[in-house]
């Protein structure tokens, strides 16, 4: 028995599980999500859920968070047959979910957010809150994790890696409610965290064990195997393996997910002659987001923006896109100046942008697939008053079947497709009439399994192959340097080195002072 399981109490692993799903299956118009998948989840025991996108994670944790219901199967709960009809539900169960996009309201205090739904009477006075008693309870969720975190802050004020922390106390609020220790449901919770943020929250998911069993989905396989006791493999709808986590490596995990035909990502292909100057940005400057920055951006050139938290690329990059006005500097577009004030401007003169938070900005999730892609491109598409439904429909389904969306369904709301899929979607939605001259990409492969990733991976190669300047900001600096021609390497706000990779020259290491 390794080390982690053996720290859990043996009475527990022996014990009838608190969460049992039994041969559930779900079908999307016609195709299946899940399949005759079975799993347990014992008391304080953190278990790990992994598959490439579209392998039904995502289904099987709504199932259990009431979200949808299974067509076939059935939950039991803590020995008895459960039927989670919705979210409220599965709340009164104890059974809390913590989506991949944070659900906090950030205009709200740490306390109001943990404590959202759960004030009761005793809580307030008169017509008001009794903060001083608001405070005192979300401090003991906090406690629970061994945070620090004041209740009486602004959640918007803080880290996105503390934002998550709250999260987690927001759903210990659930031993209360229910009277029973909780099962908590964590959907890809790392997935947004910079890497100085990254062991906090991992140290806090262990620590759960002592209060909650834990369902826990992740790409990052690493984290899988560092926090889960055992791990559950799906693949095309099905359960393939369960397995201890000490008993694995992240190679044979990648192996169990993707089944003979594993994907790689294409190298980086050999330099081109240079090609015209795309973007053009001078002195550019936010207050104390960003100031000074300057570069230069050709046709079909892939430049990686790198830095640290504070850095300001985030900032910089919604300012090329007109969400965030700048205070100084230029821009100037295929040699002309541009003024960005609003994203509709960006969008007019070929400007993209494919956001880190694909479901909040990136989609609109009630919305058809055939609905996204056109959303931007109604203007173009019309025929007189209308929109010209053949060639509207035409584009759709040659863009779906190139970037193989599944499921190949255009009417599918955009909510039901996987990870993976929603990221080929809210790319799609830029390309189906005319091509960008520029593409912004924060983060366009956070949350997506190895196989998803090679895919935009090839994706994003073809897409400056075409002519395409694409600015590119990636999850870890490994992807950056496969994927980028160039680096800019960013800190406090400012740009402190231009890093060429063409000529194989710049390692890592370099790259790493340069940030420092």
């Amino acid at each position: 028995m390794s080390a982690r399981i053996s720290a859990v109490d043996e009475r527990h692993l022996m014990s009838e599980p608190v969460l049992r799903v039994e041969r559930v299956s779900k079908h999307y118009a016609g195709l299946p999500a899940l399949d005759d998948v079975t799993l347990e989840l014992r008391a304080g025991e953190v278990v790990g859920l992994v598959g490439a996108n579209g392998a039904g994670k995502s289904t099987l944790l709504k199932m259990i968070a009431g979200l949808c219901q299974p067509d076939s199967g059935r939950i039991v709960l803590r020995g008895r047959e459960t039927v989670l009809k919705d979210r409220a539900a599965a709340s009164d169960a104890g059974i809390g979910m913590v989506f991949q996009e944070q659900s906090l309201l950030p205009n709200l205090s740490v306390a109001e957010n943990i404590m959202l739904g759960h004030e009761g009477a005793a809580l307030r006075a008169g017509l008001f809150y009794n903060w001083t008693a608001l405070n005192a309870l979300a401090a003991v969720q906090l406690g629970k994790l061994g945070s620090a975190i004041l209740p009486s802050a602004q959640t918007g004020s803080l880290s996105f890696g503390d934002r998550q922390v709250v999260e987690l106390a927001k759903m210990l609020t659930l031993e209360e409610r229910a009277h029973q220790r909780p099962v908590i449901l964590l959907d890809e919770p790392t997935s947004m965290l910079e890497a100085e943020q990254l062991d906090t929250v991992l140290k806090r998911i262990q620590g759960l064990r002592e209060r909650a069993s834990v369902l826990f989905v992740s790409h990052r396989l690493d984290e899988v195997l560092r926090v889960c006791d055992r791990i559950y493999v799906l693949r095309d709808g099905r359960c393939v393996a369960e397995c201890a986590g000490a008993d694995r490596n992240t190679d044979e995990l990648r192996r169990l997910m993707l089944g003979p035909a594993t994907v790689h990502a294409p190298p980086r292909p050999a330099p081109a002659t240079p090609s015209p100057l795309r973007l053009q940005v001078s002195g550019l400057g936010h207050g104390k987001r960003y100031r000074d920055v300057s570069f230069d951006l050709r046709a079909g050139e892939v430049l990686g923006l790198v830095g640290g938290a504070g850095s300001g690329r985030e900032q910089l990059c919604r300012t090329l896109f007109g969400a965030l006005a700048p205070d100084a500097g230029e821009i100037v577009l295929d040699g002309r100046p541009v003024r960005l004030n609003e994203p509709a401007d960006a969008v007019r003169h070929g400007i993209a942008y494919l956001p880190a938070e694909r479901q909040a900005e990136g989609i609109v999730a009630g919305m058809s697939v055939r609905e996204n892609m056109s959303l931007p491109h109604l203007d173009l598409l019309r025929r007189g008053a209308f929109v010209d439904g053949a060639r509207e429909r035409a584009l759709v389904a040659g863009w779906m079947a190139h970037l193989r969306i599944t499921p190949p369904n255009a009417q599918t709301p955009a909510q039901h497709l996987s990870g993976g899929n929603q990221q080929k979607l809210a790319l799609a939605k830029w390309l189906l009439v005319h091509p960008p001259k520029v593409l912004i990409l924060d983060h366009p492969a956070r949350g997506l399994d190895v196989g998803a990733r090679a895919e935009i991976f090839a994706l994003i190669r073809e897409l400056a192959a075409s002519g395409i300047g694409v600015l590119l900001l990636a999850d870890t600096l490994e992807e950056a340097m496969a994927l980028s021609d160039t680096l800019l390497v960013m800190r406090g706000g400012m740009v402190t080195s231009r890093l060429p990779l063409a000529d194989g020259k710049t390692s890592e290491r370099q790259i790493l002072e340069c940030m420092d």
